[in-house]
């Protein structure tokens, strides 16, 4: 059974960076695409960014790009997506999973502050 757990949230000013990581345990990491979501308060999951195995190209989506940057270690088990120049609208619980999705881990909370 996949587990995902999610970590590196945390609360930093508008205009800040994070590098959130995700550990893949108990599954295939490298033939799989995988993604960070987001979900703000009262908001739907929405997909940030997607990175596929293989050759690993990836997709962001609007808001993202430029900004953050999802990448992949089969190595270590992770994924990482690092975020720069957040802004106070980033904020929400982000959650890694595979495209598309095993069960969902806690996912790791951002803020952002104005």
């Amino acid at each position: 059974q996949v587990q995902l757990v999610e970590s590196g949230g945390a609360l930093v000013q508008a205009g800040g960076s994070l590098r959130l990581s995700c550990k893949v345990s108990g599954g295939m990491l490298a033939f799989y695409t995988m993604a960070w979501y987001r979900q703000g308060s009262g908001d739907q999951r929405e997909l940030v960014a997607q990175i596929f195995s293989g050759q690993r190209p990836t997709i962001y989506a609007d808001f993202a790009k430029g900004r953050f940057t999802i990448s992949r270690d089969h190595e270590k088990h992770m994924v990482y997506l690092q975020m720069n120049n957040l802004k106070p609208e980033d904020a929400g619980v982000y959650y890694c999973n595979r495209v598309p999705p095993f069960a969902w881990g806690q996912g790791t909370q951002v803020l952002v502050s104005s």
